[in-house]
């Protein structure tokens, strides 16, 4: 068992916690006392902002822990947009950062997956902004992970 953890919520956040969704009505900390699997509201990338490749594995990642019962089949999808990411960036360093998040999904961490997903988003934009990458690459991307919005 780890240390404690705890967090401070607003009144009308949510949280995530192990597939059930939690609101709070007025502001509140919590404690866990045991390793839990979490994302809070600010974290959540909703479908609608799913718009290019990173955000739509990024979609797919959160998938993983939000909604644990699906959690095999998003593991699925996930390895499968990772195998067409690799083979459509040319950017050695986001190259070597989505083996890397490929790992850690692979050995369960999905949250530190999140995390790094996130760090590439500027790299991501500046590619597409330059058209580096493929149009059709994202389409097919896109049309990857329509079942699951």
């Amino acid at each position: 068992m780890k240390s404690t953890l705890r967090i401070s919520l607003k009144a009308g956040e949510r949280i995530f916690i192990n597939g059930a969704v939690l609101r709070v009505d007025r502001k509140v900390a919590l404690e866990f006392l045991n390793d839990v699997t979490f994302l809070l509201e600010n974290h959540v990338l909703q479908p609608e902002g799913a718009t290019t490749p990173l955000r739509q594995l990024y979609f797919i990642a959160q998938m993983i822990l939000i909604n644990p019962e699906g959690k095999e089949q998003s593991v699925a999808l996930f390895r499968k947009s990772v195998v067409m990411l690799l083979n459509c960036f040319k950017n050695e360093a986001v190259l070597a950062e989505l083996k890397r998040i490929d790992a850690l999904v692979a050995s369960g961490r999905a949250f530190e997956a999140l995390k790094a997903i996130r760090t590439l988003y500027p790299i991501e934009d500046n590619i597409l902004n330059n058209q580096e990458m493929p149009a059709a690459t994202v389409e097919q991307i896109r049309k990857e992970i329509a079942p699951w919005r």
